[in-house]
């Protein structure tokens, strides 16, 4: 497998969803602001996003690759865990549309101190949760095509969600906001009707034979769902950490959309970098290890650790030099004001410093789950996530909703160190020196840059486009120097 190659289509894709992402946004920012309605269409956005995380891109995943490889890649394996998932889907969904009430007060109990505005939450996130059989059911086929080493479709999927909402927005804001939050749930779910439709006529295309049959509980079967239910927590840690995140934030007025706002910048370096580098590697770790191939294994952790850190430490010190003129000039218009601007940008400039564990973190998870090791992910999730509410708890009352991304960092870090014991105990990572020297020189030379930068006065948003631009073109060449020439 031509893992560069793969990390960098993925990731280009990445960013392709994320430009349309980030418009999205801008028009969001633009027809509801950020204050009730954005905090309602938000929540209700992240129950769907968090299911599709953990049992659809996440767990299942992480889970189903290695099983899949190791199963020679059976047909009828496939067509059985299908078929299980669209059972699993269904019971959820009635599930949460029956007690959607009571989930929604635990996701968001501040909203009830506002009048109507817990009751259009349910509203919402019961149109919106019809998502999940969708998007779901896209995350596995796309697994399958990523098994075969075919990404580029599974990746570009999300851009087809932003354009479709994209568009409601803007008919919205040229035809009024009465029903815009109506609009923009059916919105999402006509989204994962189009995603899932197209990712199931390449595979048919291809000949994979991938169907619906009557489920048999045979002991691969029972193997996967054991550790699928030990692995949810594991994999969906920051999703997790997210929704605790916006339960806390929820009783600050405005804090749920400032976070969303903070969360989707600093997601965006680590979703073109670090979600690739896990997506290739699973596949590609999970042949390896199949293959009793530790010397490829080596190779390709250190490659991509250290290609992924030259990428996402320049990152880190552009977004806290420069986080209040990216919110301005992106978002700062219409029902925007000053005051969310300054609100964002101080949570982005703290929660960037978790971009380096976050990246890492993916190649150390990755590595485990090829291994079929899903106990400790999940232990080390465990430990973390306890660490970070303990954290939200204690510092709201003292720091208010800045409370969320310190506990972010804090917990990310811990989770990385934790990670990388375990793979060191087991013998399944080794870090060599140009690894350590290349990462050390990365993180002086943005630096020095980035101090450079901080003295730019930024006066319109092609200022800042330019000001970007230039603090990659000098970095980029001079970190690939430094990658080449250090041995």
């Amino acid at each position: 497998m031509k893992l560069g190659k793969h990390i960098f289509g993925v990731g280009a894709m990445t960013g392709i969803s994320r430009i349309f992402g980030f418009v999205r946004d801008m028009l969001i920012a633009r027809v509801l602001g950020a204050g009730r309605l954005s905090d309602i269409f938000l929540a209700a956005f992240k129950l769907p996003n968090l299911f599709r995380d953990l049992l659809g891109e996440g767990a299942l995943s992480a889970i189903f690759i290695p099983m899949y490889a190791d199963s020679k890649k059976d047909d009828n394996f496939a067509k059985n865990v299908f078929s299980w998932l669209v059972i699993v889907l269904l019971g959820l969904t009635i599930l949460f549309e029956i007690f959607m009430p009571l989930v929604i007060w635990g996701l968001a109990p501040g909203f009830d101190a506002t009048p109507g505005k817990m009751e259009m939450t349910v509203t919402i996130s019961r149109i919106m949760f019809v998502y999940v059989i969708f998007v779901c059911g896209a995350a596995f086929l796309s697994a399958i095509l990523n098994a075969f080493s075919r990404f580029l479709l599974a990746a570009f999927m999300p851009v087809l969600l932003n354009i479709m909402l994209i568009c409601a927005l803007l008919f919205a804001w040229q035809y009024g906001t009465e029903y815009v939050l109506y609009l923009m749930a059916g919105t999402v779910v006509l989204s994962g009707v189009v995603q899932f439709a197209i990712l199931w006529s390449r595979i048919r295309h291809r000949h994979f034979g991938l169907r619906l049959i009557v489920p048999r509980w045979t002991p691969q079967i029972k193997s996967m769902f054991k550790r699928l239910g030990v692995s949810i927590v594991g994999s969906g840690f920051y999703q997790i950490t997210i929704i605790l995140g916006t339960l806390v934030a929820s009783f600050q007025s405005g804090a749920v959309s400032w976070l969303y706002y903070a969360d989707r910048i600093v997601q965006l370096p680590f979703a073109m970098i670090g979600l690739a580098v896990g997506t290739v590697l699973m596949s590609s770790i999970s042949n390896a290890l199949a293959e009793n191939n530790m010397r490829s294994v080596y190779i390709q952790q250190n490659s991509s650790m250290r290609r992924s850190l030259m990428l996402i430490v320049p990152c880190v010190v552009g977004l806290v030099v420069l986080a209040e003129p990216i919110i301005k000039y992106l978002f700062e218009y219409g029902a925007w004001t000053p005051e969310s601007t300054r609100a964002v940008a101080l949570a982005i400039m703290i929660q960037a410093f978790v971009l380096p564990a976050m990246l890492i973190s993916q190649i150390y998870s990755k590595t485990l789950y090829a291994a079929q090791d899903v106990k400790t992910p999940v232990r080390t999730s465990m430990i973390s996530l306890g660490v970070a509410s303990i954290m939200y708890l204690a510092l709201f009352p003292v720091v208010g909703y800045l409370a969320i991304p310190i506990g972010t960092v804090a917990s990310g870090y811990l989770k990385n160190t934790l990670l990388r014991h375990a793979c060191h105990a087991r013998g399944l990572i080794h870090h060599d020196r140009r690894t350590v020297r290349s990462v050390v020189a990365f993180a002086v030379l943005a630096t020095i840059l980035g101090i450079g930068l901080s003295y730019v006065n930024i006066t319109s948003i092609w200022v800042l486009g330019f000001a970007i631009c230039g603090y990659g073109v000098l970095y980029l060449p001079l970190a690939y120097l430094i990658d080449r020439k250090i041995r």
